[in-house]
């Protein structure tokens, strides 16, 4: 039993719209999982099922051999399991440390202080900017304070939705970079990307999905070098 498992994970947005047809998740702990895949496949979808911002119709869903795809979203993320959305993924007229103090949101108020003071010494750009309004970063920063509002909960695991969607590639490169530093400190990742070669180069395995269902899984390295794959999924 894996640290985060999906199994026969059936999904939609209205009734009788089944975005996932029985999809099946294994993560371990201290793992980088990768989902990649054509656009539609379901693969934000899983994500947010997996963080109970939808409740599958069929299928469990388990984090440390719980069930919790009945649980809301407030009480899975209070368990240790944190979900990074794509857009509207901080609040853009709110300072940064008002951002983080959002991002606490479940933990007890004087814990919210003394954590807030330690990720900016983990995140010292984030730091440098600790009293600027969020509009006022880069895209880049952007997508770090996200993820730093996200470490608030001192998650077990990370589920992040498109982190370099719109970032340059240096900017792209040096999100990378943190994602890197964050699952080296012990939290495991599970996320879905568009810069799917990138996301093998730094994922343990990875998941290729394709019309709400389960198309290959393996190694991320020999995803990557494998002719086909790299034909039809990753533009090469």
């Amino acid at each position: 039993m894996g640290l985060l498992t999906a199994s026969d994970l059936v999904v939609g947005y209205a009734p009788g719209e089944e975005i996932l047809k029985g999809v099946e998740l294994r993560l371990e702990p201290g793992e980088v999982i990768s989902i990649i895949g054509p656009n539609g496949a379901g693969k934000s979808t899983l994500l947010k099922a997996i963080a109970g911002i939808l409740r599958p119709s069929r299928g469990e869903i388990r984090f440390r051999e719980r069930r919790i795809e009945t649980l809301r979203a407030r009480e899975i993320c209070a368990l240790g399991l944190a979900f990074v959305p794509q857009e509207m993924n901080v609040f853009p007229t709110m300072s940064v440390s008002e951002n983080l103090e959002i991002g606490g949101f479940v933990e007890p108020p004087k814990k919210v202080k003394g954590r807030i003071e330690m990720i900016l010494e983990r995140f010292p750009i984030l730091k440098e900017k600790r009293r600027d309004a969020a509009r006022t970063l880069s895209g880049g920063q952007r997508q770090i304070l996200a993820m730093a509002m996200a470490l608030m909960v001192e998650p077990a695991v990370l589920l992040l939705d498109e982190p370099s969607a719109g970032l340059s590639p240096i900017a792209a490169e040096n999100l990378f970079a943190t994602i890197r530093g964050i699952n080296a400190e012990g939290v495991a990742i599970v996320m879905v990307e568009q810069n799917a070669l990138e996301a093998l180069s730094i994922a343990t395995r990875g998941y290729i999905m394709v019309d709400g269902q389960n198309h290959t899984e393996g190694a991320a390295a020999d995803l990557a070098s494998d002719p086909n794959v790299r034909r039809i999924f990753l533009g090469g």
